[in-house]
């Protein structure tokens, strides 16, 4: 589940990023272009008022996000909040107050958020391949190819393991995927459409029905049923093995 397996497998620095997009269907550009001026913890709100657009791997902030219908306030789950809380407390904002930063304070950027930081993060939670220590200095991993096909392979260290399954398997939840099971599960919750079409920045509402009301795959009901451990008060013990995330330049 997201709060049990996929959240304390992200580095510290970045869990609330993903229990943001999972917990309000924000989008990466939203969510990377969120300043706290736009944040209101004590009404567990947040404004989507700007957006980070990524061109050639240059990040720049645009003062308005996809579509009129995207400036809009999306209510935040009570343990959203903490966790929001908690990562204002821990880690520093950008020079312009983005809530979101890499290890330098620069802009996230998606192709490396994915390779260093969600992927590995997805096999540490046993949601990609599989990374087992079978001795001393050993560690099994296996991974499935585009064809089904498993491999598998021994490596010295956990993390080279990791990151070689992270590379090389198929697969995988996205990022986007956590939009599209928030969207789904309120459908699934009941809430009527047009509720459910405001906060996810559709222009129409013939859209959120399009996306969001045939039956989900299993992907999305394990994160859409998963949802509800953002309620627990504290998360499961920490997997990602470096709260601070990759050593080298952030995403």
């Amino acid at each position: 589940m997201l709060g049990e397996q996929l959240l304390p497998a992200i580095p510290l620095r970045y869990r609330a990023l993903v229990g943001l997009a999972a917990g309000t269907g924000l989008r990466w550009g939203e969510c990377v272009g969120l300043r706290w001026d736009a944040v209101d913890l004590d009404a567990g709100l947040v404004r989507v008022v700007r957006v980070a657009v990524e061109v050639a791997g240059t990040v720049t902030a645009k003062p308005f996000p996809k579509s009129k219908a995207g400036r809009r306030t999306v209510p935040l789950l009570p343990a959203v909040v903490q966790l929001l809380a908690e990562h204002s407390r821990q880690f520093a904002s950008g020079p312009l107050g983005e809530v979101f930063t890499n290890q330098a304070g620069g802009p996230l950027r998606r192709t490396l958020f994915r390779a260093r930081v969600w992927r590995p993060a997805l096999v540490r939670a046993g949601l990609l391949g599989k990374v087992v220590e079978v001795g001393p200095r050993s560690y099994f991993a296996a991974w499935p190819d585009t064809t089904g096909l498993e491999w598998s392979a021994e490596f010295p260290t956990e993390r080279e393991a990791v990151a070689h399954v992270a590379k090389n398997a198929a697969g995988g939840l996205r990022f986007h995927d956590l939009r599209h099971s928030y969207a789904t599960w309120l459908v699934s919750s009941g809430v009527p459409i047009n509720d459910v079409q405001k906060v996810m920045g559709h222009e129409q509402a013939s859209t959120t029905l399009n996306r969001y009301t045939h039956g989900s795959d299993d992907r999305d009901a394990r994160i859409r049923n998963a949802l509800a451990a953002f309620l627990l008060p504290e998360a499961a013990t920490d997997r990602s093995g470096n709260a601070e995330g990759p050593s080298e330049e952030g995403p």
